[in-house]
């Protein structure tokens, strides 16, 4: 069996994870420049190290839907920058899954393959895809829906140790991000974290500093740069997150049930 995944972000290498552990072959597209914040659990860093590791499980850059599929015989995950994802006419895989985490549609169609998954609000089961898992955090995260919508984006992150939005790090303004501190590192309440340009990106919560964008990357205001984990668990930056894990259990089950439709 082979998935063609849209993206790989976190979420989407969470599910990228699930599927090859069983046995699914992977082939995920990428921009030419990934923002991804927690980029050591993100097979997006593919586009710029050629290869990356997430989880023992790795994953090759790769030119062509041909070469891609040598990858994936090789045991490995391929990635292609491939923005509107025109390699699934060629590949013409088994499921195709959009983990873009848009919030809106920017291109899946129903027909894409013969199982079809939105990832997360944008997506309608039985319109434009012919699945859809919920991403919001509580009690329904995880969810297969096969009927109707995901729960609509609140603007909210997730609460994590108790903080949502304060550990979020953002832009103050358009600019270029260089990062002070990095993946890995503990930061404290007031600590500068990054400048955009000339200007200070301020922490607003203590804990280690679980995910940083690229030093060089182009912001504009408000836009996600970093995520602060007041739980202090330094390990936790080399794994994919619970909620990545439990999207990717509900990718997996939609996956098994549409084939055993075929």
């Amino acid at each position: 069996m082979l998935a063609v995944i849209k993206g790989a972000g976190d979420i989407a290498s969470g599910i990228a994870l699930r599927l090859h552990r069983a046995k699914i072959k992977i082939i995920m597209t990428e921009i030419s420049t990934p923002t991804a914040i927690r980029r050591t659990v993100c097979f997006s860093e593919a586009v710029y190290k050629k290869e990356t590791v997430v989880e023992d499980v790795k994953a090759v850059l790769c030119e062509s839907a041909t070469q891609a599929l040598d990858v994936c015989e090789s045991g490995d995950i391929a990635v292609i920058v491939d923005e509107k994802a025109n390699c699934i006419k060629e590949l013409k895989p088994d499921f195709v899954i959009d983990a873009i985490l848009a919030k809106k549609n920017l291109g899946t169609d129903i027909n894409d393959a013969h199982a079809v998954i939105g990832v997360g609000p944008g997506f309608t089961a039985g319109v434009d895809c012919h699945a859809v898992v919920e991403t919001m955090r509580g009690h329904y995260l995880g969810r297969v829906y096969y009927e109707g919508k995901a729960q609509d984006n609140t603007g909210i992150p997730g609460d994590i140790g108790g903080y949502t939005t304060e550990r979020i790090i953002r832009s103050p303004e358009y600019g270029v991000f260089n990062p002070i501190f990095d993946i890995g590192d503990t930061v404290e309440k007031g600590d500068v974290v990054a400048c955009v340009d000339s200007t200070p990106v301020v922490a607003f919560v203590s804990g280690v500093l679980r995910g940083i964008l690229r030093k060089g990357t182009t912001v504009c205001a408000d836009m996600k740069c970093g995520d602060i984990d007041p739980r202090c668990k330094i390990e936790h930056c080399d794994t994919v997150s619970d909620k990545a894990l439990s999207v990717g259990g509900g990718v997996l089950e939609a996956c098994l049930h549409l084939y055993a439709e075929k």
